[in-house]
């Protein structure tokens, strides 16, 4: 079928709006007329070059939900009509990392940015005037329709608006996991989030749902600190100077016990900083990326070998997606998880370029692309 969809032809470049063809699923697959999707910065990364796809043309988007309209044949567990997130991590239920409850490691990660099909880098499901296109995290999720693995979505109430719901595909789970099962924070501690937007201000959640005494937002945007303060956190300062005092001022002047980073174009000497504002034996939790490209560090080694520091990295929040997305909209239900304070702007895909242009500036904590139903 025909369908529309924002996809890059160069890296740098930008999202651009094409009629694109998209197969029929086939074993295993099932088609998605999508309903939302998030702006996430790891999009934006492939945009400015600083991650590389493995094929271009390659349609954009990680974060997203919608309906089933198609199953391919011998298919089993979905059916037309299942509303369904997906998660931009696959899950095959089988591998090492599976079998060892961290879905969130999947060695089907390895295919995310070839834009293929997980068991065939050479087949594609998506084209472009008869070209292949590559489909981002095997999704693509800035098309009106999508076919996708079967590994890849999770079905949810149909109840739950899936405007909302797209946002426990990426940004609240690799936030809130941050917090909960990487940093591992624990009741009364201080914790500092360091850049709050879309995984950032998850981060603060979770701290605050595993009982931080304190929980510091860092941001040099009011509008985002305000946003923190509404959301879970204690305190909100502009930068990570500040940050760190204030947990020093709480700890007899030891430091934060978790500082997790989650800035969205991340460098090594953020992850200095980060460091240099916890306690010995504290938490850093690595979150956000940046240019692949550049190899630069900042880092104190006599702080981190003899204050036994903890440098941390986190795909995911270290989260089982098909266990934590129905938990994380179970928590929505219940009003323990707050979603629609996210949301900032919804955008036409029309507008894709536009959000993204917000998303730099600071002025959404999320940006959401509400297709037309």
């Amino acid at each position: 079928m025909l369908t529309r969809g924002a996809v890059l032809r160069e890296s740098p470049g930008r999202y651009e709006v094409v009629e694109l063809k998209v197969d029929d699923p086939r074993p295993g697959e099932i088609r998605v007329k999508m309903v939302a999707s998030g702006l996430c910065h790891s999009d934006d990364h492939f945009a400015t070059g600083d991650q590389t796809p493995g094929i271009l043309p390659i349609a954009g988007g990680r974060e997203g939900s919608g309906i089933v309209e198609a199953v391919g044949a011998g298919t089993t567990g979905f059916a037309e009509g299942d509303h369904v997130v997906f998660s931009f991590l696959p899950v095959c239920g089988r591998c090492p990392s599976c079998a060892h409850g961290h879905q969130n490691l999947c060695d089907l990660g390895r295919f995310l940015a070839t834009g293929a099909r997980f068991d065939d880098p050479t087949s594609f499901r998506v084209s472009l005037d008869g070209t292949p296109v590559g489909q981002l995290a095997g999704l693509g999720t800035f098309c009106e329709h999508v076919t996708v693995s079967t590994a890849s979505a999770i079905k949810i109430d149909p109840s739950i608006p899936l405007d909302l719901a797209c946002l426990t595909g990426c940004g609240v789970g690799t936030g809130w996991g941050a917090a909960v099962n990487s940093a591992q924070v624990r009741p009364g501690q201080v914790v500092i989030v360091m850049g709050i937007g879309g995984v950032g201000i998850n981060a603060v959640q979770g701290a605050a749902h595993a009982g931080a005494g304190a929980v510091i937002a860092v941001d040099p945007v009011e509008f985002k600190r305000e946003s923190a303060l509404k959301l879970g956190a204690t305190h909100a300062v502009a930068d990570i100077e500040e940050a760190a005092e204030v947990a020093r001022s709480m700890t007899n002047g030891q430091g934060a016990d978790a500082a997790i980073v989650t800035v969205g174009v991340t460098t090594g000497r953020h992850i200095g900083q980060a460091l240099g504002a916890i306690r010995k034996a504290g938490t850093c939790v690595a979150v956000g990326l940046g240019d692949t490209h550049v190899r630069d560090g900042d880092i104190n080694l006599h702080e981190l070998v003899l204050y036994q520091k903890r440098l941390q990295g986190s795909l995911f929040g270290a989260s089982s997606p098909t266990a934590d997305i129905p938990a994380q909209l179970e928590m929505y239900q219940r009003g323990q998880l707050r979603l629609d304070e996210l949301v900032t702007t919804r955008y036409a895909l029309d507008d894709i370029t536009t959000g993204f242009d917000d998303m730099k500036a600071g002025r959404n904590l999320r940006g959401v692309i509400v297709f037309d139903s």
